[in-house]
């Protein structure tokens, strides 16, 4: 139990699935998990652990931004012992590449935020995801039928739709990582991985684009995302 959490330690599963919205937890715990049980409501973050086919997971969601994230990745894996943190979440396009409701697997991501200063004293701003999660996401994707773009994406620490001017975001960061696509939390999870030793991915649905002014619904943004949710499921056997 910490200030944030009040599961058990034995509740937690050692591989989480980590939305970002707790009702897109629920929606996962719902429909696709067997045997479940709730395992946290603190701040509301409904959290549930369960089994797919087998595999003992639990989905915990993250909350919105770099600090909600960097909260409950470091507290899972530091005071939990989970070796694997998979999130599952929401994504905006930057370039033409991306169209609605493809699914991205993030290779690095980028942020201008000073989070590893805070934390570290390091000057980071750019951090890996763990390969060898990727690949058995990759191996995933090919046999179910899952198509998956793998790319470097923006953490952002404003929600990018609402800039007074997204050409000049895109121009500063470093044109040599060809980010395209703006998320909001894969940053911390990836450098709390590396600062622990433990594993981390990140699976996102593109659900607005900056080049096409088009955006799904909040609703939509909830259930309709199970392409990604399928694929970290089957990933998940393989980890």
């Amino acid at each position: 139990m910490t200030v944030h959490i009040e599961s058990k330690k034995e509740d937690m599963a050692d591989l989480v699935l980590m939305p970002g919205d707790p009702l897109r937890a629920k929606y996962i715990a719902d429909n696709f998990l067997e045997n479940v049980v709730q395992i946290n409501e603190i701040r509301n973050m409904i959290a549930f652990t369960g089994y797919y086919k087998g595999r003992r997971i639990t989905v915990f969601p993250s909350g919105m931004g770099i600090p909600s994230m960097g909260i409950y990745s470091y507290e899972l894996y530091k005071f939990y012992d989970v070796k694997t943190i998979i999130r599952i979440g929401s994504c905006g396009a930057l370039n033409h590449d991306l169209n609605l409701f493809d699914t991205v697997l993030v290779d690095y991501a980028f942020s201008e935020s000073n989070y590893a200063l805070s934390m570290t004293n390091a000057e980071e701003h750019l951090v890996q995801s763990t390969p060898a999660i990727n690949e058995k996401i990759f191996e995933t994707s090919k046999e179910i039928n899952i198509p998956v773009v793998n790319g470097n994406t923006l953490t952002n620490e404003f929600f990018d739709l609402y800039s007074d001017d997204i050409e000049v975001l895109k121009k500063r960061v470093p044109q040599d990582l060809h980010l395209f696509a703006s998320e909001m939390e894969a940053f911390a999870l990836f450098y709390n991985a590396q600062y622990f030793h433990r594993n981390a991915a990140c699976l996102l649905t593109v659900v607005d684009s900056q080049n096409t002014n088009q955006s799904i619904s909040a609703e939509a943004r909830q259930t309709s995302l199970n392409n990604m949710i399928q694929l970290a499921l089957e990933a998940a056997l393989k980890i």
